[in-house]
């Protein structure tokens, strides 16, 4: 795989699990149904999650392509905040535009 097809896999990768948690009642999308409502909470925690499970992607997809880059606090603090805004969408979906059932 070459190094643009590897970015472009964990570009992918990242819009669609900052997205998940807002898209489906059950924990982690393929998990048993949360019973009653997945809060808010729930859903930031799963996001929490699925960030490490896509950097850990990303690590694994960068020691294939060679050595690995040293990365200090900023590096991670720039990938949570597009973490945060790949997930807007599901946001806005799941909070501002879905009807609920009974309203």
């Amino acid at each position: 795989m070459s190094q643009t097809s590897s970015i472009w896999l964990v570009i992918l990768a990242a819009a669609l699990a900052a997205n998940l948690p807002f898209l489906s009642q059950r924990y982690f999308f393929f998990g048993p149904r949360a019973g009653g409502k997945k809060t808010l909470w729930l859903r930031l925690l799963e996001l929490l999650v699925l960030y490490f499970a896509v950097g850990a992607l990303a690590l694994l997809l960068e020691r294939r392509l060679g050595q690995i880059s040293p990365q200090a606090w900023e590096f991670y603090a720039v990938t949570g905040a597009l973490f945060l805004t790949l997930a807007f969408p599901g946001f806005v979906y799941r909070y501002l535009l879905h009807r609920h059932e009974g309203a």
